[in-house]
């Protein structure tokens, strides 16, 4: 699968492990959740939609489900061992104890409750991400009007907090993206980022001559290596920083021996970009996104004078690989037998996960004709259907796959076949229960896309 161009990478299937994305966000995402776990009940109304004791007016664009926004406000990274948290202070230790400003406090300051309702502005403008890019889909994200939406990665966020005059921070939170449905799969997933900016007397502070050399020159054109307006001299500096970072925070999550490439790449908001993989368990696997930040970023954000540089990661993906942990609907179980596992003494402690019981999948297809005509069939998407199959089956639902797609040689239309995979991760189902649940996304299909049965 392809990581969508305009956001860092995200959570799914990379040879047999996991990936993720990174990408941006109101007045209201500006603000804090509440710091005492409660957070008002959403509701979706015929003419609003109510999250987090705001009311926001629905149009053509409103495509959030309630089922998704039961998740908002839950902040698995800020449940005391959960899993999701776990790695998150790992993360966080690792930059408070390893970075220290001149006065020995911490030179990174962590934002971990900022509200996930952002503007499109913030999740997509203020990240450079054209008007007209495939990221800003519909079908890929989740709005509350046209305007509003849920954050589809926590950088939504860095204009406003480089706007307020930080420097050096790490931002975490939960993400909202629309996608197929698999054990590496969730409309909800958690993100980690930092950002690091520099002044000259920072970044040549500790070169010889340094007080000769500039951040940036006159007349320069973008390269590979660097943009137009960046000192060669300093993006090499930057880039080096942020990969030696980088290079000794994947060291403390994964170990001394730990094997480490760079992959160039391609982000909006980033210029020169990289991936970084790490060798795990014999096969390379992607950790995160990153690079120097455009120019055109900082100076929106009242930083002009300073260069930096911003990574992304999935907390999912990390938890899924260094715990064990083999499906990613068990981050939001509330099994005790789960849980339990987590409730360690020290967050460094390794955990390795003791499977629960695995009960029997059942799987039941389904089968339509899509809408007809050329402008049916195009308005009707994979997404539109996971995201009922969801929005109905909850957590039941494993897994969908399209199994068959078949274009009808005299009619044209065209007919899908998908399979649904049920199964609980606490209980045995049975095919009646199932049958039920299967039966009523039948229904929906019909009424909410237009598609027309087959069964």
């Amino acid at each position: 699968m392809t990581i969508t161009p305009s956001l860092w990478p995200r959570p799914m299937p990379l040879r047999r492990f996991l990936s993720q994305l990174w990408t941006t966000g109101c007045a209201a995402s500006g603000s804090r959740l509440s710091s005492d776990g409660y957070a008002p009940q959403p509701v979706i109304g015929p003419d609003s939609v109510e999250v987090l004791g705001r009311s926001y007016t629905r149009d053509d664009f409103t495509n959030v489900t309630a089922k998704i926004l039961a998740k908002v406000g839950r902040n698995l990274h800020n449940q005391s061992y959960h899993p999701l948290w776990l790695i998150k202070e790992r993360i966080k230790a690792h930059f408070y104890s390893s970075y220290v400003g001149r006065w020995g406090n911490p030179l990174f300051s962590v934002h971990d409750n900022l509200s996930p309702v952002v503007t499109t502005e913030q999740n997509f403008d203020s990240l450079l991400i054209p008007p007209d890019h495939p990221s800003r889909k519909r079908g890929d994200n989740y709005y509350l009007n046209r305007t509003t939406m849920l954050r589809a990665h926590t950088s939504a966020h860095q204009k406003e907090l480089v706007s307020s005059g930080l420097d050096a921070f790490l931002l975490a939170g939960d993400v909202y993206r629309r996608d197929e449905i698999d054990a590496s799969h969730y409309p909800v997933f958690h993100q980690i980022e930092g950002v690091r900016l520099f002044t000259d007397h920072e970044l040549f502070s500790q070169v010889q001559n340094g007080s000769d050399l500039s951040l940036f020159e006159q007349g320069g054109r973008r390269t590979p290596q660097k943009q137009e307006n960046h000192s060669l001299e300093a993006m090499k500096l930057v880039e080096f920083n942020l990969k030696e970072t980088l290079t000794r925070l994947v060291t403390h999550l994964f170990g001394e021996d730990v094997e480490v490439r760079w992959v160039d790449c391609y982000f909006p908001f980033t210029h020169p970009s990289f991936e970084m993989e790490v060798r795990f368990q014999g096969d390379w696997m992607e950790v995160l996104g990153c690079g120097v930040m455009e120019q055109e970023l900082l100076n929106s954000a009242g930083a002009g004078n300073k260069l930096g540089w911003a990574f992304g990661l999935g907390l999912e993906r990390l938890a899924m690989v260094l715990y064990g942990i083999p499906d990613i609907r068990l981050f939001w179980s509330q099994d005790e037998r789960f849980l339990r596992q987590f409730r360690v003494n020290d967050v460094q402690q390794p955990v390795c996960f003791q499977p629960l019981s695995k009960y029997p999948p059942l799987h039941n297809d389904i089968s339509f004709w899509l809408p007809d005509g050329e402008a049916g069939q195009e308005s009707f998407t994979k997404n539109d259907f996971y995201d009922l199959v969801r929005s109905i089956g909850g957590d039941l639902v494993e897994k969908v796959s399209l199994v068959d797609d078949f274009k009808h040689p005299k009619t044209g239309r065209r007919s899908q076949c998908y399979r649904i995979i049920y199964r609980h991760m606490e209980r045995t189902l049975t095919q009646k229960e199932v049958r039920l649940v299967h039966e009523r996304i039948e229904r929906a299909a019909e009424t909410e896309l237009g598609v027309q049965g087959r069964y």
